[in-house]
């Protein structure tokens, strides 16, 4: 139904991370007001990671505010050391950050791996702009450059995305509030005060050296305790699969309960190339409840893969998972995978969706993709690991890989 009243445009919100954020603009305001974006308050930042933190339940939504709201920070912070942005170019930048992820599917990461395939979820952020920029009369056009890291302005690209940009800076501490695990607190604000521009790039003021350095390591913490955390990784598998064998038996004629928009999806074979314009309108009305909706339905589901693999999801009772240092042993997971074939007379390619193995690598600093740059005293320009005293940088810029085994616990 349309409202009759007129719309105060002028909107803030309250925030438990930063207090009050303010709505910019009339056309921040409307962007925020459109379907795709409000759709952001039904897919979980986090994926199944309430399943271990149980106050991990925020939303991309959040998300996308609270960069936004950083991003006006650093707006600020940069005008007032002599850093030209033009209005427009401001409009770009909080746009651009604003609608960063709204290509998301349900559940964060959990489409990509399973009925979608060739496609990421940048791509898709990338369509959902371009559909808007026609409806807004070619408004979101700036944004689109700088989101793509086309724009002229290298630092401005950098903010956007990079090392040390807006999209990091709310999410460490955002899911750190969130989860309540303290290591990953950031100072971000702080951060962000320490923020310049020197010949085009971004760069981070010397006395800002010790801020950078707690943010990299709350960033290993981060990685190693919540996002790749052991039961996490093996509900986001379990997810991944649950799909997976959904869409395998779909497409050999059984009929599954679920929603318009997920049935597509179920259906089709979507990648890059047919990902087009209606896929998008159909991908824009899929969320979380879809798939919890699905899952509750397909455990009682006369398939032995599909109805186990939601009952472990719904019911919180995961598969077992091993952590090593090297790879693990083919003799392992066929010896775990005989015997889920021998106990429940199932085929190989059945029990291979309980039994499997994979590996994971944490790096919490691209030293040779994009470098966080410190501004020295004396005006040199520096990467923060040939400046700052903390041998645990170095060590941060190799990566760290482990592997793991996914298996049943005895009885299913």
């Amino acid at each position: 139904m349309f409202s009759l009243k007129p719309i105060n445009k002028l909107k803030i919100f309250n925030d438990p991370i930063y207090g009050f954020i303010t709505i910019p603009n009339s056309l921040i305001f409307n962007l925020i007001q459109h379907k795709y974006f409000q759709r952001l308050r039904r897919i979980t930042q986090m994926g199944l990671s309430y399943l271990v933190y149980p106050g991990a339940h925020h939303t991309r939504f959040h998300h996308a505010l609270g960069s936004m709201h950083l991003m006006q920070k650093a707006i600020n912070v940069l005008r007032f050391k002599g850093v030209t942005i033009s209005e427009e170019e401001e409009d770009g930048l909080l746009i651009a950050i604003l609608l960063h992820d709204i290509g998301h599917g349900p559940f964060s990461h959990a489409m990509e791996h399973s009925i979608v395939n060739d496609i990421s979820h940048e791509e898709i952020s990338l369509q959902f702009m371009e559909k808007l920029n026609e409806e807004f009369n070619g408004s979101l056009t700036l944004a689109i450059s700088i989101f793509k890291g086309e724009y002229h302005r290298k630092f401005m690209c950098e903010l956007i995305s990079s090392q040390l940009d807006m999209d990091r800076a709310d999410y460490l501490k955002r899911d750190s509030f969130y989860t309540g695990v303290a290591e990953g607190n950031i100072n971000s604000e702080r951060l962000i005060t320490m923020l310049n521009v020197v010949e085009d790039e971004l760069v981070v003021e010397e006395k800002g050296i010790y801020s950078v350095e707690k943010f990299l390591v709350a960033r290993r913490f981060m990685y190693w305790q919540v996002y790749l955390h052991k039961a996490g990784l093996v509900a986001e598998q379990l997810l991944t699969r649950i799909l997976k064998r959904a869409k395998e038996l779909v497409q050999k004629g059984e009929q599954l309960n679920c929603s318009e928009p997920l049935n597509f999806f179920l259906t089709s074979e979507v990648n890059r190339k047919s990902f087009n314009s209606e896929t998008l309108t159909i991908f824009a009305r899929l969320d979380d409840y879809d798939i919890v909706s699905a899952m509750k339905s397909w455990r009682y589901h006369k398939d032995f893969v599909l109805s186990n693999l939601c009952e472990m999801i719904i019911d919180r009772d995961l598969l077992k998972i091993k952590m090593k240092d090297k790879a693990i042993k083919t003799s392992d997971l066929q010896m775990h995978n005989k015997a889920l074939v021998e106990r429940y007379n199932i085929s190989k390619e059945e029990a291979d969706y309980f039994v499997f193995s994979g590996e994971i690598t944490n790096l919490a600093y691209h030293n040779k993709k994009h470098h966080i740059n410190i501004q020295l005293k004396s005006g040199k320009i520096k990467d923060i690991v040939k400046v700052s005293d903390q041998l645990n940088l170095k060590a941060l810029s190799k990566p760290v890989t482990k592997y793991y085994m996914c298996y049943p616990k005895k009885k299913m």
